[in-house]
């Protein structure tokens, strides 16, 4: 990778609901997260990765009693949960923030609370209107089908309390203005038109507490202990008070803030590319320079759910075909800034083609003839040649764009032309026959197929960390894998 100044990268998953084990679209999300991190740190950056979390929420408790278990043991049954799987995932974040942590998060919740009012954009008002349990949040008339929240299937509650609200909509043109610019990036275009539509209509104040009497998790309003403070007020503060905002230690927050970029789904665009900035623009503070707005995963072409028996679980393909399979498949074959769609037998036939028969194979054959004839690695490689020639450049061009655009699916595919052209050389040269009549020319055809082995190597480090990893040791070591890397599925 070529060196270049080192900047400052702070990247973010959201914060996910820790009411059930996590699922293929959360591993979708981490993976993206932590594939842009990678590609940051091995260019320079000084990049930091959080994920977490969101564990002030009802649906957490309710799910903990039908369990039969206490909310904290089971919310912290449920971390460990998540841990795991990114444990498995490879997932190389550097703080995991808990909203229910007094210590690391509530400050900063206050703090951002205190910093609204201080605004002038806190007020008590009497509410009547639709709650939808799932949501967590209130919604209106227009967002119903045919009576139900479109996304839960649920009718709502009718609801009337008194309530905190953020005075929102003062803050529209501002965010519009912003968005429209470009200081506030949201991608993909499609996800940028969609909240500029919605600011077009301009934005409506927003519900930011709930009578304690009815939440028996959260964090007390200041000086109101009546009330605590609502979802979007606490869950969203975790991007900066994981950075010690509102702590006495603002070191981390001075170096980070504000984030180059948050990596969310397009069901919470609204929270984080409206109601996010207007806290911001009301506690005075910096907005993030991006949004990244990715789809959703379908299976067979429709929304996974048990009751269709369409559910991947990223535990089980992680049992079957290994982490590394797994990150492969996402970041190739699920559009960062569309929906993807993902089956068992089509990850199968992806992994066959592309990792037992593609790159596993490559390998293998390369490694064979380097260690049948004796041959070291030798770090002057690549000045000897490339198997690519002229298209070297543009593939790695192309790579470096798809990375730095966030279009993974560009920038993995380029390492895959460079598998199917050393492939294609193997059989044009045919090293393997060359070896009986012409060794110098032989040593010359693997030296090269050494060295660009080794570039495809040090391009799948931010996607497929391990196998580069194996990679590379073999290549040192000068011997083929004892077992295929990517045995084949049948």
């Amino acid at each position: 990778m070529d060196n270049k100044k080192k900047d400052i990268f702070y990247i973010t998953t959201p914060i996910f609901y820790p009411n059930a084990n996590l699922h293929m679209g959360h591993a979708y999300t981490t993976c993206v997260a932590d594939i842009i991190t990678r590609f940051h740190r091995i260019i320079g950056d000084d990049t930091y990765l959080l994920t977490g979390a969101d564990e002030n929420t009802e649906k957490v408790v309710r799910v903990a009693k039908l369990a039969g278990k206490d909310t904290e043991k089971y919310v912290d049954d449920i971390v460990v949960g998540f841990k795991a799987l990114f444990n498995k995932l490879d997932i190389s974040y550097d703080q995991f923030i808990r909203t229910g942590d007094k210590k690391v998060h509530w400050p900063g919740a206050i703090e951002i609370w205190n910093r609204l009012v201080q605004s002038g954009d806190i007020e008590k008002r009497f509410y009547k209107g639709l709650y939808c349990v799932g949501h967590e949040a209130f919604i209106t008339e227009k967002d119903l089908i045919d009576g139900k929240c479109p996304d839960h299937a649920e009718v709502p509650q009718f609801v009337e309390e008194e309530n905190y609200f953020f005075k929102l909509s003062k803050y529209s043109s501002i965010i519009k203005n912003k968005i429209e610019s470009n200081e506030l990036e949201i991608i993909p275009q499609v996800r940028k038109n969609e909240i500029l539509s919605l600011l077009d209509k301009g934005l409506e104040d927003v519900s930011f507490s709930r009578p304690a009497e009815k939440m028996s998790v959260g964090i007390p309003v200041p000086n109101d202990p009546k009330h605590k403070i609502y979802v979007w007020g606490d869950a969203l503060v975790s991007y900066i008070s994981a950075l010690g905002f509102g702590s006495d230690n603002l070191d981390l927050f001075e170096k980070f803030w504000p984030a180059q970029i948050h990596i969310i789904g397009k069901d919470i665009l609204r929270f984080h590319a409206a109601i996010w900035p207007g806290m911001l623009l009301s506690a005075k503070l910096p907005l993030p320079k991006k949004i990244l707005v990715h789809g959703f995963i379908t299976s067979g072409g429709r929304k996974m759910s048990k009751s269709l028996g369409n559910v991947v679980d990223p535990n089980d393909l992680i049992n079957e075909y290994g982490s590394e399979a797994v990150r492969y498949y996402l970041a190739r074959h699920i559009s960062t800034f569309e929906d993807g769609d993902l089956t068992l037998p089509q990850f199968k036939e992806a992994y066959n083609a592309n990792l037992a028969n593609g790159l596993g194979n490559l390998v293998n054959r390369i490694l064979k003839m380097s260690q049948s004839y004796g041959f070291e690695y030798d770090k002057e490689f690549k000045s000897k040649g490339s198997v690519f020639k002229k298209e070297k450049d543009r593939f790695y061009n192309l790579y470096k764009d798809g990375l730095n655009n966030y279009n993974l699916k560009l920038a993995i595919d380029m390492i895959w032309e460079c598998i199917n052209w050393a492939d294609k050389y193997i059989q044009q040269e045919e090293p393997f026959k060359l070896i009986k009549t012409d060794k110098v020319k032989a040593k010359e055809i693997i030296e090269i197929l050494l060295s660009d082995l080794m570039q495809i190597s040090e391009m799948l480090e931010p996607f497929m960390p391990q196998t580069s990893k194996t990679i590379k040791n073999l290549i040192k070591e000068n011997k083929m894998p004892e077992k295929p890397i990517f045995p084949r599925k049948d």
